[in-house]
């Protein structure tokens, strides 16, 4: 019993389990091939931000010029759950889900906010 309580707080603790993620009917997170997949690639929202995923765990987010230009870096990680977790420079942190909908790629945050990727 012990040890399971152990198991327990610390879940309770980790990020993961923090986020209850708002999928909708036909919402299909990445699989884990497509999540490692994602190295390499700029991905572009309809608000022409561009989030950056580099080799090795870099990563870059580009502000849109009508979002005041500006780009923010740190690292990204892919969690247990499928999320991309990024930890930025200023100390600031951040996990969402992708999921393929009808064709479409989408961001969704841990608020539940969704966020289309402009097709390549």
């Amino acid at each position: 019993m012990k040890h399971l309580l152990l198991i327990a707080a610390a879940c309770a603790a980790s990020p993961l389990w923090a986020a209850e993620w708002a999928t909708r009917p036909g919402d299909v997170p990445l699989s884990p091939a497509e999540l490692d997949a994602l190295a390499g690639r700029t991905l572009t929202f309809y608000d022409d931000g561009q989030s950056k995923y580099s080799a090795g765990g870099a990563y870059s987010y580009t502000y849109s010029a009508v979002n005041g230009g500006g780009t923010a870096f740190g690292t990204y990680s892919i969690a247990a759950d499928g999320s991309i977790c990024v930890q930025y420079r200023n100390g600031f942190d951040r996990c969402d889900l992708y999921v393929r909908n009808d064709g479409r790629l989408i961001l969704i945050t841990e608020k539940g906010e969704r966020f289309p990727v402009r097709p390549e």
